[in-house]
């Protein structure tokens, strides 16, 4: 869990280092899971004093200081009013409850979060369905890898990469040696020859449709910027987009 340190207080803020400024008065200081640390007065949205992801944070009795090259944040807390270390989570847009705490679940860029129990990892496009698994409650996905398939958040509930072995493991053959190209995980799914690594032919397991053949011989794919091969250096025809008349 990330947390962040708050301290409402007053002041004196001394920064040095390309807009030398030295302040002082009431004040918000944070100190974001990033070190970045921001000081902030009643005056706007805009802090008075800034150093964003500093090499080094120092919060102590009294004192916050933050290092970044030659430029230096030293913050003096003459008298406190608040101070703690509070929980920080991703905000992102709801999309159901946890079963296991029923917090609300989050989608954030690539990934759905729990602020209580954790995060899960989402394909890339994929979308988040109203639906939940019938095993452990979290919401089903959509992904498009060949055909559309609806599984499990949960990857170990249910795996994305065995519906998509079933349906197209061995389904084409390698351009190179004419062996069976094999549905693998290598950081993302890929097509790659059954002969490696004789033959290092892969290709990355495209966001879409599987959309007939291209003249080159491998399938097309149609997918969310276009129609395309599934080698993505291809230039034949079938592979892109037709024109529209």
């Amino acid at each position: 869990m990330s947390e962040c340190t708050v301290i409402a207080g007053r002041c004196t803020t001394t920064f040095e280092g390309g807009r030398d400024r030295h302040q002082h008065g009431d004040v918000l200081v944070v100190v974001k899971p990033d070190n970045t640390v921001l000081v902030h007065d009643a005056g706007g949205y805009q802090p008075v004093a800034w150093l964003t992801r500093p090499e080094s944070v120092t919060v102590a009795d009294g004192t916050v200081t933050a290092s970044d090259g030659d430029q230096h944040l030293k913050i003096e807390v003459h008298d406190t009013h608040v101070r703690g270390r509070y929980p920080t989570s991703d905000a992102g847009i709801p999309v159901g409850d946890c079963p296991d705490c029923e917090s609300t679940l989050v989608r954030s860029g690539g990934s759905v979060s729990c602020p209580s129990c954790g995060s899960y990892s989402l394909p890339r496009n994929a979308t988040v369905l109203e639906e939940t698994c019938g095993d452990c409650g979290l919401p089903r996905i959509r992904v498009e890898r060949g055909a559309s398939f609806v599984v499990c958040l949960d990857r170990g509930c249910e795996s994305l990469d065995e519906r998509v072995r079933a349906a197209f493991d061995r389904e084409w053959s390698c351009p190179e040696c004419d062996g069976d190209l094999r549905v693998l995980r290598r950081g993302g799914l890929l097509l790659g020859c059954e002969a490696y690594p004789d033959c290092e032919v892969g290709f990355a397991f495209p966001d879409g449709v599987h959309e007939g053949s291209c003249d080159c011989g491998l399938p097309v794919f149609e997918t969310p910027t276009g129609r395309r091969c599934l080698d993505s250096t291809c230039t034949h025809p079938e592979a892109t987009t037709p024109e529209t008349t």
